[in-house]
């Protein structure tokens, strides 16, 4: 049985966690497969615990770190409510194939409704089928406002400040 928290950034031990398991998410195939720079590990919590629209969510089972999640809130114009965007998801693969990805799913969605938000947003690799499966299990499917203008694409332009992993 998996238990699931938000958790506590002031935590040295659960920021050593999550610092870990976004570690060992990067260097999957499906993180892009680099380690976090040094400069991430020794400063995402520190930068994380500026941001109150921010929210951690671990997942342990028998005092193992087996899951994370990294939201945070956005807002929809349209609807004039926050938005939560899953930002990272990951299952360490040990506890990958027993429903810890819904499980975290479902801990998202009780969040997202305490803050009042409009809806779940995320993105994931065109080869991640495993994650797409779950997340389209979920209730999860591709934008679009009307089908004539067609479905929405995720872009990036990355900016010179941003460090190399």
């Amino acid at each position: 049985m998996f238990n699931i928290t938000i958790a506590d950034l002031n935590s040295p031990e659960q920021a050593s966690t999550i610092v870990s398991l976004l570690d060992a998410y990067a260097t999957d195939l499906m993180g892009g497969g680099k380690t976090l720079s040094d400069f991430t590990k020794a400063n995402l919590i520190s930068e994380l615990r500026k941001r109150s629209d921010s929210c951690v969510i671990l997942a342990w089972e028998n005092d193992q770190p087996a899951g994370l999640a990294i939201c945070f809130e956005g807002f929809s114009t349209f609807a004039c409510k926050p938005t939560l965007n899953i930002h990272d998801l990951f299952v360490a693969p040990d506890f990958r194939g027993r429903g810890l990805s819904l499980a975290l799913l479902e801990k998202i969605e009780s969040i997202a409704a305490k803050r009042n938000c409009c809806k779940l947003t995320l993105e994931v690799l065109e080869g991640n089928r495993a994650a797409q499966h779950v997340y389209k299990k979920f209730g999860f499917a591709g934008y679009e406002l009307n089908p004539e203008t067609g479905r929405a694409m995720f872009l990036e332009k990355k900016l010179a400040v941003c460090q190399s992993r």
